[in-house]
């Protein structure tokens, strides 16, 4: 007798839906995923549509109970952020996956999809894909009320100069220009010896104290002042001022240094004349042109003061020279080609005119400004046609209004090149071809 073999490759069977009566393979609640999502909805409870705030003054959202991030459009932060949203409804599924659906960044919409997937009808697990829809709403934050407001601060920068002259915060101004240092600040207030600076933590005034620090020779004290207190919860707020006193010093100044300070400059002479105020004093000796560098440490270790400013010389212009009378001598002889070496003189207002580039100056509030404001700035930009070395910190733009004069346009009077400038840009137009503009204006 011979025994046929059980054939041991075999096929699951099929049943019928218990609901439509289409074949399905068997599952635990028999009843086919068409019948069975017409029945369980696995995303009730998931809110379709959730609001979420937006500060459009500083492009953050709001992050309950009390916070508010930067975030990119349909970035992983932004994402976590909608999710948060409705993290206790989602609890009671299981998140499979969640993406951004493209949205026009002007509708002030955020649309996630989410897929999930629950248990449901004896074990049986059900998987759906929903959208859930964002809107954006515009919130001012609490910083923002803050600057709007004007009047609160908790933190204050005091920026002082015993001079006369204000070359040295015209060159500070487009120093944080350049840098950004002032996007933090809620006001700035111009005295008659130097600039007040107000913050609303003292976290970015310590950042700017720093940033004073390593741009011109300064040196600081920091107080603060209690203003209120809460005994219960141990809390204090206080009131924090900076004062920073930058040297004395400014460019043209005549200085006379310690006997000790000149010898340890390598016998330099006592009598100096400061040719630049940077992240230090440039000193140069006139008799021997012998230079020297000194930072704010070593001048408060031994400071000296000016024996004179600006304002107490007199400018002149040198027509002509030994070396001219030299020249016109050996042209009249014929020895040389009847070219005279004379120094040009231009006139202070010819220089504006021709003045095809311009700086960025800070909003800040002008109070108690003196008369003679105005010539100082003219000779600090006087300053940086003539100093290269000051140029290369200072962002030039390039006045569209003044047409390019040719290079051979008053040949040997100080100017700034073409290339050195930088175009005044303004954004127009954003990636989608709309007018520019934050996102949810």
């Amino acid at each position: 007798m011979e025994y046929m073999a059980e054939s041991t490759d075999r096929s699951p069977g099929h049943i019928l839906c218990c609901e439509c009566g289409v074949p399905i393979s068997p599952n635990p609640a028999n009843i086919c995923v068409a019948c069975l999502r017409s029945k369980v909805d696995i995303s009730q409870g998931i809110p379709k549509q959730v609001s979420i705030s937006f500060c459009k003054q500083c492009q953050r959202y709001f992050q309950p109970p009390g916070t508010w991030i930067q975030c990119a459009l349909e970035s992983r932060e932004l994402l976590a952020l909608c999710l948060k949203k409705i993290k206790a409804p989602l609890s009671k599924v299981r998140l499979v996956d969640a993406g951004f659906v493209w949205t026009e960044p002007h509708s002030k919409r955020l649309k996630v999809k989410l897929t999930i997937q629950k248990e449901v009808m004896n074990g049986a697990i059900l998987q759906q894909v929903f959208v859930v829809d964002y809107v954006v709403q515009s919130q001012m934050c609490g910083d923002c009320h803050r600057v709007e407001a004007k009047d609160f601060w908790k933190a204050v920068i005091q920026v002082r100069q015993k001079t006369l002259h204000k070359k040295t915060f015209y060159y500070l101004e487009q120093l944080i220009l350049k840098y950004g240092m002032h996007q933090n600040t809620l006001r700035i207030k111009e005295i008659h010896d130097g600039l007040d600076f107000y913050y609303s933590s003292k976290q970015h005034a310590q950042k700017m104290v720093e940033f004073l620090q390593c741009t011109v020779p300064c040196r600081y004290k920091a107080s603060q002042r209690l203003i209120s207190q809460d005994i219960h919860s141990n809390t204090y707020n206080y009131k924090s001022t900076f004062s920073v006193e930058i040297v004395p010093i400014c460019k043209d100044n005549v200085v006379c240094l310690s006997p000790k300070l000149a010898q340890s400059l390598g016998n330099m002479n006592q009598i100096c004349v400061c040719i630049r105020v940077t992240s230090a004093i440039h000193l140069i000796d006139p008799n021997t042109l012998q230079v020297a560098d000194i930072d704010g440490s070593t001048f408060w270790s031994h400071p000296f003061n000016s024996l004179c400013h600006p304002k107490q010389l007199e400018e002149f212009i040198v027509m002509e020279c030994s070396i001219v009378q030299d020249i016109k001598r050996a042209a009249g002889a014929g020895m040389i080609s009847k070219k005279v070496l004379i120094k040009k003189s231009y006139d202070r207002t010819k220089r504006q005119r021709r003045r095809n580039w311009k700086l960025k100056e800070l909003a800040r509030e002008r109070e108690n400004m003196d008369t003679d404001d105005e010539r100082q700035y003219q000779d600090f930009l006087e300053d940086l046609e003539e100093d290269e070395a000051i140029r290369k910190n200072v962002n030039i733009y390039r006045d569209s209004a003044i047409p390019v004069e040719s290079d051979t346009d008053d040949e040997g009077a100080p100017r700034i090149s073409l290339a050195e400038m930088l175009e005044d840009l303004h954004i127009s137009q954003d990636a989608t071809g709309e007018e520019g503009a934050s996102m949810l204006t």
